[in-house]
């Protein structure tokens, strides 16, 4: 193994590392956060929260235009691109993020149940949409130049803010949905200005002398948008669509369990994370070297996702034990949902290869597909089967969309390297001349 290849793998290990630590205590600090929300609420407001909160989320990509994982991709090949990618990550977000929610607070009135105040509609959108966002390019501003540390401590931060924002909502105040909301909203201010703090003391200042590189990247950065936001769609829809045809009770004992697959999952999201810089850096010659770095990386997410699946089926009995009786469904909900984590490890890195190597266009039209699937889908199963029919449109979906990419993946890799074939057959008769 040459020496860069071991310093980039010594990497990698490290920032895996990071993130695996960080998320184990995020991990933690959720589970106390879920518990005492899911408790204090109750699986109806919970499901109101969350219905909130997942409608919110299909714009959510949108805010930013992409910019932010365009830095990433700009920075992980030329590192002099810091600050101006920065500077244009924030403009972005700033501009976008404003426009959307005067957008968005209207739509989500129209599409959840008229039960869910206002008050916690606006809250919500301004925390996602306005403040939260920069958390998320502060984050990808390290991880764009590999100092997962910072990133995964940030992610941790956030954690602990909400779950102080949910604990002062339940010792100060009656709990509710609305109050949680405002505590919501003030948990992501501070997050927001603390990560941005970190990125102009530790990182680099932006700067907007590249505000034409803006225009030139409108499109890619829209197919980053546009894939984020059909993952959103096909991950959480089904939570407001369960609000919206069936009941919120129904919506929380769903979101409780999705809400555990999630916090397994997270292992495999940190190896991701880590490894997202190096898909564009394999990927900068084709598909086939970002493929390569794939199948170097999969087999043991593969491995720990299997098992995963397996601890859940034996162990959702005691959800009811952790959440309450009024949560006993969410046993049954917890392992119709249990294969999720191997399905979702096997699509986002087919996904990331396909990202890496330049296809992010192909990969968003098989997450918008599948995404269509997945919300017809509901349409026919959660007025006729609830939450049950919530759960195995997700099974279905992810399923789909893990058979869709490998076969995008595969058929690049077999259009290259007959290419590759051909044109050194074509050279062949001219050396031997």
């Amino acid at each position: 193994m040459s020496t860069d290849a071991a310093n980039s793998s010594a990497l990698l290990r490290k920032n895996t590392a990071y993130i695996v630590l960080a998320q184990a205590a995020r991990l933690v600090v959720q589970a106390f956060y879920f518990f005492l929300m899911a408790r204090g609420l109750g699986p109806g407001q919970y499901g109101a929260f969350v219905a909130v909160v997942a409608a919110v989320a299909i714009a959510y990509p949108f805010v930013g235009n992409g910019s932010a994982n365009l830095m990433v991709k700009n920075v992980a090949r030329e590192r002099r691109l810091l600050p101006e990618s920065l500077g244009n990550a924030l403009l972005m977000t700033l501009a976008s993020g404003l426009l959307l929610s005067v957008l968005v607070v209207p739509a989500c009135l129209v599409v959840l149940p008229s039960v869910i105040p206002l008050s916690v509609v606006v809250l919500v959108v301004a925390s996602d949409l306005v403040v939260y966002r920069f958390v998320d390019v502060a984050c990808l501003a390290f991880q764009s130049v590999e100092r997962l540390g910072w990133t995964a401590n940030l992610n941790v931060f956030a954690s602990l803010m909400r779950l102080a924002g949910i604990a002062a909502v339940l010792l100060v105040a009656r709990p509710s949905v609305a109050a949680w909301s405002v505590a919501y909203l003030a948990a992501s201010a501070v997050c927001a200005l603390v990560a941005i703090h970190c990125v102009l003391t530790r990182l680099a200042r932006p700067a907007f002398s590249g505000l034409g590189r803006i225009r030139g990247e409108l499109r890619e950065g829209f197919w980053f948008s546009t894939s984020l936001s059909a993952q959103t769609i096909y991950n959480d829809v089904d939570k407001t669509m369960l609000a919206r045809l069936a009941t919120l009770d129904a919506a929380g004992i769903y979101a409780a369990a999705y809400r555990l697959i999630d916090i397994a999952f997270l292992p495999i999201r940190a190896l991701l994370a880590a490894a997202y810089p190096g898909f564009f850096r394999h990927g900068e010659g084709g598909i086939a070297g970002s493929l390569g770095f794939t199948r170097r990386l999969v087999p043991k997410p593969l491995m720990y996702s299997t098992v995963a699946a397996v601890g859940m089926i034996l162990a959702a009995p005691l959800v009811r034990h952790i959440l309450g009786a009024e949560y006993a469904r969410t046993t049954e909900a917890l392992r119709w949902l249990s294969l999720l984590p191997l399905l979702k490890t096997l699509h986002y890195f087919a996904a990331d290869a396909l990202t890496g190597a330049g296809h992010q266009a192909l990969r968003t039209l098989m997450q918008v597909v599948v995404a269509g699937f997945n919300v017809l889908v509901n349409l026919w199963l959660i007025p006729a089967y609830s939450w049950r029919g919530a759960a195995w449109s997700s099974l279905a979906s992810d399923g789909l969309l893990a058979v869709a990419l490998w076969s995008c993946v595969l058929l690049l890799r077999t259009r290259s390297a007959h290419a590759v074939d051909t044109r050194a057959a074509e050279l062949a008769p001219q050396t031997e001349c």
